[in-house]
């Protein structure tokens, strides 16, 4: 295993697993954002629910409308009237608040459904999740930690033969994959010259973080060397199940510690943070009304809410059986009333389901507002490198298992079928449009214009370096109407983006605005 070689002076070193659990949190980092209480009030939350169930109608057109003109105008809702879309149970009233979703999806996010690749690096871990593969006491779990040669290989299959731009990079906690590991990470991927099969420079550019959370320092650190959003799941917000399910005297077990995970990386300056829970620990209602807490919380503290907002629920994983007992497991109607609500409920957030979910699960997630979905995807360690891009799953050395194995091509390929264009745009990060600027700009329908163009400028780089040629003739419709929709309703634009495209046409990359 290669050395890292890459430090970072001021950040704590930990001589073992149990001296890192013993010592790796930073009272003096929680206790400020909780001084006037916890911003999950769980009795407060209950009530808001009981009153909702016990409304005389709960189906009043009337409010449903109300709160439906508050989200068009891309506004948080009030988790009062989060509650009252869980009640609605009319089916026309159920079809409108679909049409809603859709409708701001395209409004803010237009005609487009980004693209990604999950990278694990590691599935070392000092927790004990009762419902994760990864947990310490998973002896049938075969750990290790993709060395930086690994890495590379892992990026060439990536980048070079699937075609991904952007990754979420996934780590263990521990201290031997601590934030110069990651660091390290990141610098090898963005350094790599990587050529496409067609001679064509290509390479990830943007890495976004799935990781534990981590003291202002070490944020700093990752924020320096180019993180892209700092995703951390709170897996429940439920305080009783959440003590439950990750034991006491681990590092994970600190409830605290991890809510107040983005108020950290907001001090840090790493303004872009994903938020999330895994659907199954307990009752979905609950957890989608403390979804809109934390996200208001981020919104009253730092005038930024969460970039992304992801719906993983529980899959099977090797170690343990919670996945099939769980009492609170939701059925796939539940669940897309969940990502529905939750695109009315945060307008503005992007919106991420994974290869976690069925193929026909996320076909359907599309018509209610995801803007984000992986393919092609491969969660064991070293998985694109000895598999390339077949599917193949290790129970042995993953977090839990894929249901949606569909490659790169084939899901770009339905979603052109669909009448949608697949965007690989990295293009808002590297221009500053992130954090603040991103949450106006998304909130008025601008970052819609650009995001337009630059999916059509990447979408037609991955045409010509990737794609068969039964995709092309499936994609190319697609791709000309969006052009040309950019001719009509962008006609400042048009003439530089027609540039850019014809550029790109003849060879070259990386152009965007």
């Amino acid at each position: 295993m290669e050395a890292v070689t890459t430090k970072a002076p001021h950040l704590r070193k930990f001589s073992s697993a149990s001296d890192y659990t013993r010592n790796f949190i930073i009272r003096d980092e929680v206790d400020p954002y909780l001084r006037s209480g916890h911003f999950i009030d769980e009795a407060l939350i209950n009530e808001q629910l009981a009153r909702a169930a016990a409304a005389h109608n709960p189906d009043d057109p009337v409010r449903l409308r109300e709160i439906l003109a508050k989200s068009k105008k891309i506004e948080t809702l009030l988790p009062e009237e989060v509650a009252v879309l869980m009640h609605i149970t009319d089916p026309q009233l159920l079809a409108e608040m679909a049409e809603t979703a859709l409708a701001i999806k395209k409004a803010v996010y237009d005609n487009r459904v980004v693209m990604f690749a999950p990278l694990y690096l590691s599935n070392l871990c000092v927790n004990n999740c009762e419902y994760c593969g990864f947990k310490s006491s998973n002896t049938g779990q075969r750990r290790r930690m993709l060395s930086m040669s690994e890495v590379e290989e892992e990026i060439k299959i990536l980048a070079g033969k699937i075609g991904h731009k952007r990754l979420i990079a996934v780590y263990g906690e521990h201290p031997t994959t601590s934030t110069e590991y990651i660091a390290e990470t990141i610098r090898t991927t963005y350094k790599m010259d990587i050529k496409a099969p067609n001679g064509a420079p290509v390479g990830i550019r943007r890495i976004n973080v799935n990781a534990a959370p981590l003291p202002i320092d070490d944020l700093r650190v990752l924020k320096e060397v180019g993180i892209g959003t700092f995703q951390v799941f709170q897996e429940t917000y439920h305080r009783p199940t959440y003590e439950k399910l990750h034991p006491h005297g681990t590092v994970k077990g600190d409830y605290n510690w991890r809510t107040t995970a983005f108020h950290r990386a907001m001090e840090a300056g790493v303004d872009d943070v994903g938020m999330g829970v895994l659907f199954g620990l307990y009752d979905w209602k609950f957890e989608m009304m403390a979804s809109i807490y934390h996200a208001r919380e981020l919104e009253d503290k730092f005038k930024v809410g969460p970039h992304t907002i992801s719906f993983p629920r529980l899959e099977p994983a090797s170690g343990t059986d919670l996945p099939s007992k769980s009492p609170y497991l939701i059925d796939d109607d539940t669940f897309l009333r969940i990502v529905m609500i939750t695109r009315l409920s945060v307008p503005y957030t992007g919106m991420i389901v994974t290869c976690r979910e069925s193929p026909e699960s996320r076909n359907t997630c599309i018509k209610y507002g995801i803007t984000q979905m992986d393919a092609g995807s491969n969660i064991a360690l070293g998985g694109y490198s000895e598999y390339a891009r077949k599917s193949n799953q290790d129970e042995d050395r993953q977090q839990f298992m894929l249901s949606d194995t569909r490659s790169l091509e084939e899901m770009i390929a339905y979603l052109a079928d669909q009448g949608i264009i697949t965007s690989f745009c990295t293009a808002g990060y590297r221009c500053g449009r992130t954090g603040g600027c991103i949450m106006d700009a998304l909130k008025t329908g601008k970052e819609g214009k650009f995001c337009k163009i630059n999916a059509v400028l990447t979408f037609r780089e991955w045409l010509d370096d990737f794609a068969s040629n039964e995709t092309k003739q499936i994609c190319e419709p697609v791709l000309q109407k969006e052009l040309e929709g950019i001719r009509a309703n962008l006609p400042k634009f048009y003439p530089t983006v027609k540039e850019h495209y014809d550029r790109i046409c003849a060879g070259e990359r990386d152009l965007f605005f």
